[in-house]
């Protein structure tokens, strides 16, 4: 999430810049490799934003916007290192694979330029679905870098010409978000083929962290490390949090009686725990273990645990199976944390863990791909068409 905002910053800057502005997107890998689908680099006059693979691509992707795109026409590029030809040629990849990156040039005032879909996503906290155009063969009525994009509000907008082939992306975006994955599909009609990247777009996490003590910052300074919104509710009321929290987008000052009144949970919000109050926290699991929030992490023991079911109950809230499947007490994964940035450490890699639905366990000993592959899909359009 920290390079997408980078690059959604970077964009920002450029907007008085005369330079042309480049805009680099994995949309396709088979095998092993380092970047992944939606990877992206932001690219004006050498510099670069981002970044695509691990170090490898990057500068040939740079050279391809001096020399291949005179006709400032979207073109994508294939890496193929399957072959000994990866080391004749010296990217030295490492990775068995191949890898297709789309290269375009962004204009500010373009309607359809992908990273003002993205950003309004970000900045509406919702999710998306973006269909690129990646390859065309024949005489259907699109192009390379052409796009159609679905926000989770309904919104639709398409710069695709070909009646059809919207039609047919727009069922197919639906579907990606109410699956809420990205896709890879392949449209064989009578007149051509088409491929396209059916990319989600996820905004960045919003960690909603009760309590503001010593410990709380090692945690906020990890997760907006990887981009993520914080919240930091204090139910002390100090008004010196927002002083020492300066990293953090939010801060509630408030009292465990009047809580509720200033809860706005989003549909990408987590939530942790670390208030060192018994009280406090019996109070913030009422108001949080019933709503749609899918990580409540807390501090404590298994016997503090039980002691805060047990208490809940017998106050009358009536807490089901999958209530509980959300709430994880003690919080983190066991790394042998003993500091509190240990203990951050440990925190945050198990929300990224319950992001990603992983155990977080060694990779060592994972026999499946460390990377799932995006679905794959042929798709026979046997349309009449004049």
């Amino acid at each position: 999430m920290t390079e997408i905002n980078s690059i959604l910053k970077a964009f920002a800057e450029y907007r008085n810049s005369k330079s042309a502005v480049f805009l680099a997107t994995v949309v396709r890998v088979q095998g092993s490799s380092y970047g992944q689908p939606g990877a992206r680099m932001l690219m004006k006059s050498g510099e670069m934003v981002g970044s695509v693979s691990g170090g490898c691509l990057e500068q040939d992707i740079l050279e391809h916007t001096r020399v291949s795109m005179s006709e400032n026409k979207p073109i994508v590029i294939t890496y193929d290192n399957t072959t000994d030809e990866d080391l004749l040629w010296g990217f030295g990849l490492g990775c068995n694979g191949v890898i297709k990156v789309l290269i375009e040039k962004l204009n500010q005032d373009d309607l359809f330029n992908p990273l003002k879909f993205i950003y309004n996503c970000f900045e509406k906290q919702q999710l998306g679905i973006m269909a690129r155009i990646v390859d065309v063969e024949g005489t259907i009525k699109t192009q390379v870098g052409a796009h159609l994009t679905l926000a989770s509000d309904g919104a639709v907008e398409t710069n695709i010409q070909d009646e059809e082939l919207n039609d047919t992306l727009l069922k197919e975006a639906k579907t990606c978000l109410e699956n809420q994955h990205s896709s890879f599909h392949i449209y064989q009609f009578s007149l051509g083929k088409v491929e396209v990247f059916l990319e989600l777009i996820e905004p960045p996490p919003h960690l909603m962290i009760f309590g503001a003590g010593r410990d709380v910052f090692p945690v906020v300074n990890f997760a907006k490390a990887l981009g993520w919104q914080i919240t930091i509710v204090d139910c002390r009321a100090n008004t010196l949090s927002k002083e020492r929290f300066m990293l953090a987008d939010e801060i509630i000052l408030t009292r465990r009686e009047i809580l509720h009144q200033h809860l706005f949970l989003k549909d990408q919000t987590i939530a942790l725990l670390m208030t060192h109050n018994y009280l406090d926290d019996l109070e913030i699991l009422k108001a949080l273990m019933g709503s749609k929030i899918k990580y409540i992490g807390c501090l404590g023991s298994q016997r503090r645990k039980a002691k805060l079911l047990e208490d809940l109950r017998r106050q009358g809230f009536d807490y089901s199976a999958k209530m509980l499947d959300k709430l994880y007490c003690p919080v983190g994964i066991d790394i042998g944390a003993k500091t509190p940035d240990a203990i951050a450490l440990s925190i945050i890699a198990e929300i990224q863990g319950v992001l990603s639905h992983r155990q977080g366990g060694f990779l060592k000993q994972r026999s499946e791909p460390i990377h799932q592959p995006n679905a794959v899909k042929e798709i026979q359009l046997n349309e009449s068409r004049i």
